[in-house]
């Protein structure tokens, strides 16, 4: 067999539902990636760096914290609201709602809300005030150095 043309050798070697074959096949294949990657990303998630329980860590500076009265930091990998009274006290606070887990909120008016189910906890102690939250927010132990504040995780 002798082909005697460029454009025979051409038309031999891919036909047209070959092509949309190759297309198809590769499209199948990169949708199940795209829809895979993500489902095995959240059954194995990445490990994280253990923390040293009993570690300092520091959040922020006292100065910061008396012009806000309260304000949300990350302490490692774990969010914490800070507060601040009048008699200079600095108290700390997971920032997870007990009632589904969201990030609470540091409200201007002087208490910590829970944007989810409108939740809400006295600045001063954690308790719960009114809300769905079954449990006060879990405290965290506070220390100042100079204008440094620290939190223990």
């Amino acid at each position: 067999m002798t082909l005697t043309s460029p454009d025979e050798a051409t038309s031999a070697n891919v036909s047209r539902r070959g092509f949309i074959k190759y297309l198809l096949g590769f499209s199948v294949v990169t949708t199940l990636g795209g829809v895979l990657i993500p489902v095995i990303g959240y059954l194995w998630p990445p490990s994280r760096r253990a923390t040293e329980k009993g570690g300092q860590v520091r959040v922020g500076s006292l100065a910061e914290l008396q012009a806000a009265r309260g304000m949300i930091v990350p302490a490692e990998d774990q969010p914490v609201v800070l507060t601040y009274n009048e008699r200079a006290s600095v108290k700390a606070f997971s920032a997870i709602c007990t009632h589904l887990g969201c990030v609470v909120q540091w409200d201007s008016a002087g208490y910590i809300q829970c944007p989810c189910h409108d939740g809400r906890f006295n600045a001063q102690t954690g308790a719960v005030i009114s809300g769905p939250p079954p449990a006060p927010l879990p405290p965290r132990e506070v220390s100042t150095n100079g204008d440094d504040i620290y939190v223990t995780l």
